[in-house]
């Protein structure tokens, strides 16, 4: 008798709440997707797919959306643009502190078809229709267009839809685009795009995290990095700026490998080394974009922005922070060191070949080097002390004739680098801050990139470079301050219980598990 009238009570209050997703998840963008079949992108046209939904359930959608959603559907997945800025950019060069050279950046894991199709069962909550690339690719170009950032950083990116539609796409746009596919047998990877009129490409870096014989690096995620000539406008064109490192990263996804992430990003962060450091020795701005993996203050997360991680003994899967693995009886542990030393990278997230050479004082000799000291005085002469042991410690070596007796040293003619190992603890050098903050003050809620499962997590980060503060830290958590590169503005994130009444991820308006992340920065401009 109660099931029964509490099913009488609660079927119209579900198709209530139903009908009110239903309108609430789709935005003005995606209406006008719906009136018209073909949208056009970089002068290229798209036809979203129609063949799951017959025409009549697409024009009962469509009138529902039009009677009920009125000025809603503008306002559920509406993300405000968030202004930082204390001082103008160029071309206005009054400013105190002088003008700056403003530029937007954008990371986005654009989810990658083939990865949709190996997984159906992550995406049952979407409608079948909304998952298709004819309908993913528009939605995610025209949102990309109306963003229009000067520097894009992609993840999962399909090797073949980058070439045959994305880069000529974005070519059209104005962008110069990189792209590096997983090794091994993946078919996608990351990109990295700039404008042409913006930046002018100094060098690129592909990076490689599969290293063969070595469990901790045997996997096929990529990086890539790029050092950029930012290029002024007219008027400032007798004036200066920093080169401007972009590193672009998809970090191994399996939340019990914390160790494999750790190398993953060590290689990476040595590569930035290498490429941002000036011939001063100081570093130009650097800024790091991707999925990580990992979510705010994971042990991960804090050592990208702190600079230094105490590892040792730490469990694999606490890394990341992705899931609680605490009360499995066997879980694997991280040891010292976390990278064998052929690798080539030291704890400070440095190629061996680009430290100092080592101190006299802590050499290692090559073994041509040492014999020369096989006959000399110091080695034939008895030690007093020695515990004299028939047959071992009282036969004294005899000088061959023709070993001369004073000794001429010869120099080693390959003496090794200095390769500093910090037992359990690796560190860096780079000073990196997010440019988000990881929680939404007016929602009391923490922000959200992607809905792995239905759960809300941040593992999507841009990361600049800035100053560290006089204070030092606080609570072990280091503060900052902007440098030369400053943070002007941030497009918002969203909530995880937001993102469920859009129905989750990906949604008829984000056509990607994950949400863009997008920043302004200004880069400072100095007299030539």
């Amino acid at each position: 008798m109660i099931g029964t009238v509490l099913c009488y009570l609660l079927l119209p209050a579900a198709r209530l709440l139903r009908a009110l997703r239903d309108a609430f998840f789709t935005c003005r963008k995606n209406v006008l997707l719906a009136k018209s079949p073909t949208t056009q992108v970089g002068g290229i046209s798209f036809v979203p797919s129609r063949r799951s939904v017959p025409e009549e359930q697409e024009a009962l959608l469509q009138q529902q959306l039009e009677e009920e959603a009125g000025g809603l559907h503008s306002k559920i997945l509406w993300r405000d643009w968030e202004d930082l800025s204390t001082q103008p950019a160029v071309p206005e060069l009054g400013s105190e502190k002088g003008p700056l050279f403003e530029f937007r950046v954008m990371s986005y894991n654009i989810l990658a078809q083939d990865l949709v199709e190996q997984s159906p069962d992550l995406y049952l909550h979407s409608q079948p229709d909304i998952l298709d690339w004819s309908y993913r690719l528009p939605n995610l170009l025209q949102e990309i267009q109306h963003w229009d950032p000067d520097v894009l950083c992609l993840q999962e990116v399909q090797e073949n839809h980058y070439w045959e539609q994305l880069e000529p796409t974005f070519r059209m746009m104005g962008f110069v685009c990189l792209y590096k596919r997983r090794t091994g047998k993946k078919t996608d990877g990351c990109a990295v795009c700039y404008k042409h009129g913006r930046f002018q490409l100094i060098s690129v870096s592909p990076v490689e995290y599969f290293r063969p014989g070595m469990d901790i690096l045997n996997r096929d995620n990529v990086g890539l990095v790029l050092l950029l000539q930012p290029l002024l406008p007219e008027g400032v064109r007798q004036k200066a700026t920093s080169p401007l490192c972009v590193a672009n990263t998809h970090v191994l996804y399996n939340p019990r490998r914390g160790d494999i992430k750790l190398a993953q990003m060590a290689l990476l962060l040595a590569e930035v080394d290498k490429v941002a450091k000036t011939v001063e020795g100081r570093y130009c701005p650097v800024i790091l974009c991707g999925d990580l993996n990992a979510v705010p203050d994971s042990p991960l997360y804090k050592f990208i922005r702190n600079g230094q991680l105490s590892y040792h003994g730490m469990p694999a899967w606490k890394v990341s922070g992705q899931e609680d693995f605490s009360q499995q009886l066997h879980q694997r542990k991280l040891q010292t060191p976390l990278w064998h030393s052929c690798l080539g990278i030291t704890d400070n997230c440095q190629y061996v070949t680009l430290c100092q050479p080592k101190k006299s004082d802590r050499r290692k000799y090559s073994r041509d080097f040492l014999l020369q000291f096989r006959f000399c005085d110091a080695a034939c002469e008895r030690p007093a002390h020695l515990i004299l042991w028939k047959g071992v410690t009282d036969v004294q070596p005899d000088r061959p004739a023709h070993w001369p007796k004073h000794l001429t040293m010869v120099n080693d003619p390959d003496p090794e680098l200095f390769f500093p190992r910090f037992p359990g603890v690796i560190r860096h050098g780079l000073n990196l801050t997010s440019a988000y903050s990881h929680f939404l003050p007016q929602r009391g809620r923490p922000e959200v990139t992607t809905m792995p499962m239905g759960l809300g997590a941040t593992v999507d980060y841009i990361f600049y470079s800035a100053e560290p503060t006089e204070n030092g830290n606080e609570g072990g958590r280091r503060l900052y301050q902007d440098g030369a590169l400053k943070l002007l503005g941030r497009l918002s994130l969203l909530s995880e219980d937001v993102l469920w009444l859009a129905n989750g991820l990906p949604n008829p308006f984000c056509s990607s598990d994950h949400l863009c992340l997008l920043a302004s920065f200004g880069l400072e401009i100095s007299s030539a």
